[in-house]
């Protein structure tokens, strides 16, 4: 965060350089279409294996464009997720999350809408915000403004009847791409979308209509880890919010098995909205021509460990879906290098010819284009800075071989330690072992 000293921040860095702005015009200027989905892990996609959910216009996309296989976000919740994909800068670089002060000017001023509205596009919001960017923000960012939260999901409309949020989302996204404007335009798309109701422990994940019955008969997967991860863990994060919501989604069979179907449902309400937007774009001639990212904002536990929720620095709260399809996009690539949420600003202003200057993240462009012998990185910084109490805070260091977390509010500091080759599920602690590797 903005305020920390800690010998660990200053080696670790921080970049929070304002971007530069030259516009290159040789680029040729894509449409662009950002999507995220929320809660929403990286192997709860069809095309990724899931032996019961099913996204097929997820898997359209990934088809037809680069899946990552190795994509994280920096800060596994949803306030200082959204703010990295807005502005390309890590936590400790934006300092935004729940309970501090919005964006400030220099990183208003660097977001990805701001620069490309400046650069003369036309630029579009639809869903959920979930973070505070300052007085004035969406006038200045956006040309078209439309914010929808869920709480609750169901929305009434002025006939009297009933509409999902993850539809209106449908709706107003495909508006926008159906508007008639000579200028190129890019749309970021925030879905609701698998986030829990959480005042609703008995409608925790309320699903649109279209999806009712899905998912009624399949056998649900366990999870892989259970109740001796949970006893592994340290008392701190046995008493953590992601106990106490556990509590909430799945400390019985009973449900378990009501709650893991509904979030299926709701995510493949989220799917099919999706689909909609990819057939708009096809119906007005413009698919080819549009860059679509589709990402989610952070991983998500559910029964793993005995917990639920994010937060933590274990593989089910960082990783999650990343796919691109479109110009100067590999068809039908799959991809094992890292790639993350603060690479999301850099890759759309590079896209669309304006220097993304300094930023946390990278373009992805060498990777969306298949190119091996780019050289990339070797590792990232990950952290959880929101301090409601419940929820402990820790930095972090990931590489393809190692993981190691220093949770900070403990007395003394509390250290992980994970060889992920070895060691994939995170069940042993190599920093509690007197010999590290």
């Amino acid at each position: 965060m903005r305020s920390s000293t800690t010998a660990l921040a200053l080696l670790l860095g921080a970049c929070a350089s304002p971007p530069a702005t030259l516009v290159r015009p040789e680029v040729p200027r894509p449409n662009v279409v950002l999507i995220l989905s929320d809660d929403h892990r990286n192997d709860h996609l069809s095309c990724a294996g899931h032996p019961v959910l099913e996204t097929p216009h997820l898997d359209r996309l990934a088809a037809e464009g680069t899946r990552f296989l190795n994509a994280f976000v920096t800060t596994p919740i949803c306030a200082s997720s959204r703010a990295t994909a807005l502005t390309g800068l890590d936590e400790r670089s934006h300092g935004f999350t729940f309970g501090t002060p919005a964006l400030d000017e220099q990183e208003v001023a660097g977001t990805y809408p701001v620069l490309l509205r400046e650069a003369g596009y036309r630029t579009g919001f639809v869903g959920k915000f979930g973070l505070k960017a300052g007085a004035g923000y969406a006038e200045r960012a956006f040309d078209t403004w439309r914010p929808m939260m869920r709480a609750p999901y169901w929305k009434e409309q002025a006939d009297g009847s009933r509409r999902h949020v993850t539809d209106l989302i449908g709706d107003a996204s495909v508006a926008f791409v159906e508007e008639s404007d000579p200028r190129p335009w890019c749309l970021s798309i925030s879905f609701n979308a698998g986030h829990a109701e959480d005042h609703d422990k008995e409608d925790h994940y309320p699903w649109p209509s279209t999806e009712d019955g899905l998912y009624e008969e399949e056998a649900l997967p366990a999870p892989v880890l259970g109740e001796d991860a949970f006893r592994a863990l340290p008392p701190f994060l046995q008493e953590s919010m992601g106990r106490i919501r556990w509590g909430w989604r799945w400390d019985t069979p009973e449900k378990y098995d009501r709650n893991l179907r509904a979030y299926y449902r709701l995510l493949a309400g989220m799917d099919r909205n999706v689909g909609r937007v990819l057939e708009a774009l096809e119906r007005t001639g413009q698919l080819e021509t549009t860059l679509v990212l589709f990402m989610g904002d952070n991983g998500y536990a559910m029964a793993e460990r005995g917990l639920a929720g994010k937060w933590t620095h274990f593989e089910e709260s960082l990783r999650v879906p990343l796919i691109a399809r479109g110009p100067g996009v590999a068809v039908g690539h799959v991809d094992a290098r890292t790639a993350l949420n603060t690479d999301l600003a850099p890759t759309v202003l590079t896209a669309c010819g304006i220097e993304p200057g300094v930023r946390s993240g990278r373009p992805l462009q060498p990777l969306l284009g298949a190119a091996q012998d780019t050289p990339w990185r070797e590792g990232f910084r990950c952290e959880h800075g929101f301090e409601p109490g419940t929820i402990p805070r820790w930095v972090g260091w990931r590489t393809p071989r190692f993981k190691y977390a220093r949770y900070t509010d403990q007395d003394p500091p509390f250290e992980f330690l994970h060889d992920l080759v070895a060691d994939p599920l995170e069940t042993r602690n190599l920093a509690s072992e007197p010999t590290r590797p």
